[in-house]
């Protein structure tokens, strides 16, 4: 590491770079700058870099900062570039640096720390490492201070070992050599720290560091030493509370194993138990991070414990009442959702049989949680119009904080019974009641306290889920009493829910339904917008749930419909649309082709005046949005028709079929029209299935020549599901087969014809809907498929899309690969076929063989520069297949793909022992056991990724892998 000058001499054009990132030049100098360091980072003079500047008195904090970075990045992946033994002397620099730094900047010391540990787990002959750095460090308080901080990055640093290149067994053998042997060591050090520092605060360092080691070092040698006693007395120290709560909750999931663990958990439960005085003292100081890290402490001792609350309730009966009293406390809501988990493991457990006793003495605490969560569920006490003063961020908080507190109730449920739970909210309601008719005799428009009363009204909504149908206790009295509440905009909203909520309840007990449908039906009249939301909701809910009940008031709701649908907003008019549509399914199925017209050509008069006038953007996506009201009445109205019986459906939808396709042909260019068609189209396959088979000449004629048009892929979507429903062979002749193979075929044509003048980058969306179709077919019409000549174009086309960088495009194509070459095996990838032909299997490794080179080398391309993380486990197994299909030819071809990778990114050395892993998993595999070999493909590439690109690389692929572009002459 030795150099020569000062380092402003030897490495002004980095500092110069360095220094024009930290000023206010443009954002082009600046990136120039970017490009340049990060370049200058990965080249073998950084090493004498950052030796130089951090070995400089002159050079700045902020260049050292940056110097003292780079030697970590170049320890993490560039060790390569260094000699085997010069390793020793990096060591001791790196030491003597850690030496030179113990009382500088801290960051710089940081990265020091991580410098040296990284290095500690990469120099396996390196072991004596922490007796060689406790003696360089000294024993003085500084130099122990440093020594904690080193400890405290070192098992960070090996559990994150994947990012370095050591192999699974090398990784392995060196996280117990350097965790696991030196446990004990480093208990006695911290025992040392603490004894030599008797007498003074609590070192947050210290609380750090014995929290990094706590999964090596048992905790049963820990609450053996002065240390806990350490660790409880620095939660009363300003400087390190933080990080002994962290401690202190790191030693209670440590003892989750309860049986493993109980002699520990008989130490630290006594100590626990004494600090709940601190909840009271820390909610009354109104210090919200102090009573936030009491929360903390009981909540987490809690879910560690949980198991033994079940089974001892009474013994640790103490805790669950701390645990209670933080929830109870908590006025603003800032800490209360950290004991949210708690109770729903608490919960888990009471409602088994085993635990009936501890159900029994936990019932009150649970009860005694209904009325505490109802009392958090209260809006804050802000303006009449708007309670949180303009704070949308702070409602919004607020509004979802709720739901999770409404899994609170549901849990109260399942341990007291929704009957006593159901009573604490109608309580409330009536509490709420008495005082505003003793107080309000006359109504004045104004609701006192209103949140009051709907915080119950929420918490009914909450716990519908847990109310069985025929509950007859308490609900007969709620609903009489929710239609009778003053009107209010937030508790009408409120009350409109719940009634909407307990529609399954209603249907069982018809005599409610009435009253409640009339409230529901009043709350499309009020001015608040939300009520009218709501009413939509519930009346889609009712009409869901009660639907048979309504039958016969079905020209009562079409007329309904008629009046509030063109004043409601979208999302509302597709409720109330869904809701009809359930009252329209109900009907016999004798009535039901009435009843459906009686709905829906009304709509579709609408979608021809609409599309008459449909000239501009906003009157087209109107246009498109109305469509999926017809896609709504598809989606719900299939009634089971006795085979061989025509569909009523079908003859109905043939009559609207020609609507849509004229606003087609004359709006393929609006990709939202297209859409929206598409999804009727699929819907009416899905719905109706082989029933369709009579429309299915003009549907899939409509499919092939709209993509041909508009090479929109959402006619590639549909086309899937045509071939889904008429793939089975079992229910389907086979000139039906025949005919739908005929119409994927002219589909896979126009495909490849927009191939051929565009490119796949340029169309990601399609790409996908593309092949996702041919994994449809792929299942269907396998045999078929590989043995036409739509096989070699095919994968030419998903080679071609393998330049992509989204992930669901990506995964499409490269499950097809998956898909495809599973059929060179003997067995075939599902149980549709016994065997796969050996005409097949010859087809596939033909192709596997004439293609293999390409689909390895843009596999690990992808892997390697462009692939989203999400596409690893794919793109593994297309290589997988490869390599059970042609797995010698597979190793040459990794080789000569290795050989093409930019000069300086990889070693020799690495390359081969990347290679070496690779063909020893080859030896392994006639047990069919390719996990290693997964599992080495991505932990190299993943490895080599970390490496050599970043966002600003200009790198995307290996050079001289992209192949030629796709061309079809058919």
């Amino acid at each position: 590491m030795a150099s020569s000058g000062p380092p402003e001499q030897q490495f002004a054009q980095v500092l110069a770079a360095l220094s024009t990132m930290q000023s206010s030049q443009n954002r082009d100098t600046k990136h120039q700058a970017t490009e340049f360091l990060e370049q200058f980072q990965k080249s073998p003079e950084a090493w004498t870099f950052g030796h130089v500047v951090l070995q400089a008195e002159t050079t700045s904090v902020e260049a050292k900062m940056f110097a003292a970075t780079t030697l970590k990045g170049k320890i993490t992946y560039d060790l390569h570039q260094l000699p085997r033994d010069s390793l020793v002397s990096l060591r001791d620099s790196l030491i003597n640096l850690l030496v030179q730094y113990r009382s500088g900047a801290r960051p710089i010391r940081t990265q020091l720390c991580v410098c040296l540990a990284g290095l500690a787990l990469q120099m396996l002959e390196w072991r004596d490492v922490i007796d060689l750095v406790v003696s360089a460090l000294g024993n003085d308080l500084q130099g122990s201070v440093v020594l904690l901080e080193f400890l405290t990055v070192l098992p960070e640093e090996v559990t994150e070992g994947r990012k370095v290149s050591l192999s699974e067994e090398e990784l392995s053998h060196r996280t117990a050599e350097l965790l696991s042997a030196n446990a004990q060591t480093v208990l006695k050090l911290l025992v040392q720290y603490t004894q030599s520092t008797a007498g003074q605060p609590p070192s947050p360092a210290l609380m750090t560091c014995l929290n990094s080691w706590l999964r090596e070092i048992p905790c049963i040698d820990v609450v053996k030493t002065p240390l806990l006693d350490v660790v409880i007395s620095a939660l009363s120290s300003e400087t390190a509370f933080d990080e002994a709560v962290d401690c202190l909750c790191t030693m209670f999931r440590e003892t989750r194993d309860v049986d493993e663990s109980m002699n520990v958990i008989q130490v630290l439960y006594p100590r626990l138990n004494s600090l709940r005085p601190k909840i009271a003292e820390a909610a009354n100081s109104q210090d919200i991070d102090l009573f936030k890290g009491y929360t903390r402490v009981f909540a987490e001792a809690g879910e560690a414990w949980v198991v033994l609350i079940a089974r001892m309730p009474t013994e640790f009966r103490g805790l669950v009442d701390a645990i209670e009293e933080c929830a109870q406390r908590d006025e603003e809501q800032d800490v209360i959702h950290l004991t949210f988990n708690f109770w729903y493991e608490l919960k888990n457990y009471l409602v088994l049989e085993i635990y009936i006793q501890a159900r029994m003495q936990m019932a009150d605490v649970f009860g005694r949680l209904v009325d505490i969560m109802i009392g958090h569920l209260r809006y804050p006490k802000g303006s009449e119009a708007d309670p949180f003063d303009g704070d949308r961020e702070r409602e919004e908080k607020f509004r979802e904080f709720r739901h999770s507190m409404g899994d609170v109730l549901k849990d109260c449920c399942e341990v007291v019974g929704h009957a006593d739970c159901l009573n604490k909210a109608y309580t409330q309601i009536q509490r709420w009641m008495l005082e505003y008719t003793k107080h309000t005799p006359v109504s004045n428009g104004h609701v006192p306290n209103w949140q009051e009363l709907e915080a119950p009204l929420f918490s009914l909504r909450a716990m519908g889920r847990m109310v069985p149908v025929e509950e007859a206790q308490v609900l007969p009295q709620i609903m009489t009493s929710l239609v009778q509440l003053p009107e209010h905009g937030k508790v009408r909203f409120a009350a409109t829910l719940v009634l909407g909520r307990y529609t399954e309840w209603t249907s069982k007990h018809p005599e409610y339904l009435e009253l409640q449908l009339n409230y529901i039906i009043n709350g499309f009249k009020h001015p608040s917008k939300d009520v009218t939301k709501a009413a939509a909701m519930a009346l889609k809910f009712f009409c869901q749930d009660c639907g048979k009940l309504l039958v016969g008031h079905a020209a009562q709701l079409h007329q309904f419909y008629e009046q509030v649908a063109p004043a409601l907003p979208l999302p509302s008019l597709y409720e109330i649309t869904d809701g009809v549509a359930h009252v329209v399914a109900a009907q016999p199925v004798d009535k039901i082709y009435d009843a459906l017209r009686l709905f829906c050509e009304p709509i579709a008069k609408r979608l021809m005046e609409k599309a008459n006038v449909a000239t501009d953007h906003e009157k087209k996506c109107e246009l498109a949005d109305h469509i999926q009201l017809l896609t709504i009445f598809v989606n719900v109205v299939h009634p089971k028709i006795p085979a061989g019986a025509p569909n009523p459906m079908i003859q109905f939808w043939s009559d609207i079929l020609p609507v849509l396709s004229t606003i087609l042909d004359n709006f393929a260019d609006f990709l939202p029209i297209c859409e929206r068609i598409s999804r009727f189209y699929r819907g009416m396959l899905i719905s109706y299935r082989t029933d369709m088979l009579p429309l299915l000449p003009q549907l899939a004629e409509k499919l092939v020549t709209s993509f041909e048009k508009s090479n929109q892929g959402c006619f590639l979507w549909v086309s899937g599901s045509v071939i889904r429903e008429f793939g089975d062979e079992e229910i389907v002749d086979e000139a039906t087969r025949n005919s739908v193979y005929q119409f994927l075929q002219r589909q896979c044509l126009s495909m490849f014809r927009l191939l051929n003048n565009t490119a796949p980058k340029e169309i990601p969306d399609v790409i996908e809907d593309f092949f996702r179709l041919m994994s449809d077919a792929i299942m269907f019409h396998p045999f078929k498929l590989i043995l036409s000549d739509l096989r070699q174009p095919v994968i030419e086309a998903a080679l071609a899309s393998l330049d992509l960088e989204q992930t669901d495009p990506l995964i499409s194509v490269l499950q097809f690969l998956r898909d495809i070459l599973a059929y060179g095996r003997e067995a075939p990838p599902t149980s549709t076929y016994h065997e796969t032909p050996a005409e097949v299997q010859a087809a596939v490794k033909e192709t596997a063989t004439t293609m293999g080179q390409r689909i390895t080398q843009r596999i690990l391309s992808g892997l390697m520069y462009s692939f989203p993380s999400d596409c690893v486990t794919d793109s593994s197994g297309v290589m997988l297949g490869l390599c059970e299909l042609c797995p010698q030819p597979v190793v040459e071809w990794i080789k000569s793909t290795l050989e093409m990778l930019p000069h300086g990114s990889i070693s020799p050395a690495e390359a081969q022992k990347f290679l070496t892993n690779i063909e020893r998993q080859f030896s392994a595999a006639a047990k069919k056991d390719w996990a290693k070999m997964r599992y080495t493909l991505r932990d190299f590439t993943a490895w080599y990724r970390r490496k050599n690109v970043t966002p600003r690389s200009e790198i995307t692929s290996i050079t001289g892998t992209e192949g030629p572009r796709f061309r079809f002459s058919g």
